[in-house]
């Protein structure tokens, strides 16, 4: 396992609060650079490469023309690949051999590591499904299902959401189910090919423009089966994720975040003494980490703080100051931390210099500090 904090390529950044070592990806390919969105990792499993997301001001936006950076560790390089344009925050990485996935229009590509690669069409949505219309939303964020042969799609079009999934061997896209508003973040389940986890989203009308609010959030679906939500009564929450154990999705909920049933709909409730924006679990469970912030705007102040669930102990990471003008609010910077490299490590956006920056804290740092 490669440890990155050690890299040349990052600088210690030590919160003046708690001491605590915060590493700074300071080597530059664009003058924008981002973790990627809490639920898919961009490292591997070894920790030798790490992807993120790059932005070059006032090009493109958090739902299209961002690009793709990487570090790689072993070598000590970061590179730019502007052939990885992506849609809202599809890429995934394969956690084995670093190569990167990611949608532009009606198809997922992959490209290697290696630049002297090209990227290569993993598949695409048929014509039948397209017609003349633009895919304005491929994969909220791509997902593989555990037996490793498909990616979901939850696909916008239109007035239309198109859910099913695309193999990766390049044959037929199979159909899973239409929807006449926005439902989005699909997410395969970790230990079922055929369950996905998915979320009914706030729907902006194409003709009124008008935003009609979330009445019941969580859902799944299986494969030839008809949606079904994850509560037995309507009930808003916010970004949810899949549990390692695949029999609990996690979400947040004001201070709280819920780690519920899918089969039972049981909620056990975990309190924050912050308002929770996302948040991520360790595998084993005994960690979570979660961003806030006190007044929602894009571009808007936040902070990363750590829970110790085996102390019940808290410890705020950082203070993320704000950031103005169109870097702040056409980018989605929000932290999105999540536990990466096999859990040894918290990867997310900070803003302490005034820009943005790919961050990295050791969990074993935050244990020690809490435990």
């Amino acid at each position: 396992m490669i440890d990155p904090t050690t890299s040349k390529l990052l600088t210690t950044w030590t919160n003046p609060e708690t001491g605590l070592d915060i590493y700074l990806l300071t080597e530059k390919v664009a003058p924008s650079q981002q973790s990627f969105y809490f639920v898919n990792d961009g490292m591997t499993a070894n920790g030798r490469y790490l992807w993120f997301y790059c932005s070059y001001p006032p090009s493109g936006s958090g739902s299209y023309g961002r690009t793709l950076g990487l570090v790689d560790f072993e070598q000590q390089l970061v590179r730019h690949f502007p052939d990885t344009q992506f849609q809202h925050a599809s890429p995934y990485v394969d956690p084995a051999n670093g190569d990167v996935y990611w949608t532009t229009g009606a198809s997922i590509w992959r490209r290697s590591p290696d630049p002297s690669t090209a990227a290569e069409c993993v598949n695409s949505l048929p014509e039948e499904i397209v017609g003349h219309r633009t895919v304005t939303r491929l994969a909220t964020h791509l997902s593989k299902s555990v037996d490793g042969t498909e990616f979901f799609a939850d696909v916008a079009l239109g007035t239309q959401y198109v859910f099913g999934t695309l193999p990766l061997d390049g044959s037929d896209f199979r159909f899973w189910h239409r929807f006449d508003r926005n439902h989005n973040h699909a997410q395969f389940s970790p230990i079922d090919p055929d369950l996905v986890l998915f979320a009914e989203e706030f729907h902006i009308d194409p003709i009124t423009g008008l935003r009609i609010p979330i009445t019941n959030r969580m859902w799944s679906i299986r494969r030839g089966a008809a949606p079904r939500p994850l509560l037995p009564t309507p009930t808003v929450l916010s970004h949810e994720w899949w549990d390692e154990d695949g029999t609990h999705a996690w979400a947040v909920r004001g201070k709280q975040t819920w780690r519920i049933n899918v089969e039972t709909a049981e909620v056990e409730v975990v309190e924050w003494p912050v308002n929770c924006w996302h948040a991520h679990g360790t595998r084993n469970g005994d960690g979570l980490i979660c961003d806030s912030t006190q007044k929602f705007y894009r571009g808007c102040p936040s902070s990363v703080h750590f829970l110790n669930r085996r102390s019940n102990t808290f410890l705020k990471v950082i203070d993320n100051p704000g950031i103005d003008g169109i870097a702040g609010s056409n980018y989605h910077i929000d932290p999105h931390p999540r536990f990466c490299g096999s859990d040894q490590f918290v990867i997310f956006t900070a803003t302490v210099r005034g820009q943005m920056d790919l961050a990295i804290v050791k969990t074993a740092d935050l244990i020690d500090r809490t435990a």
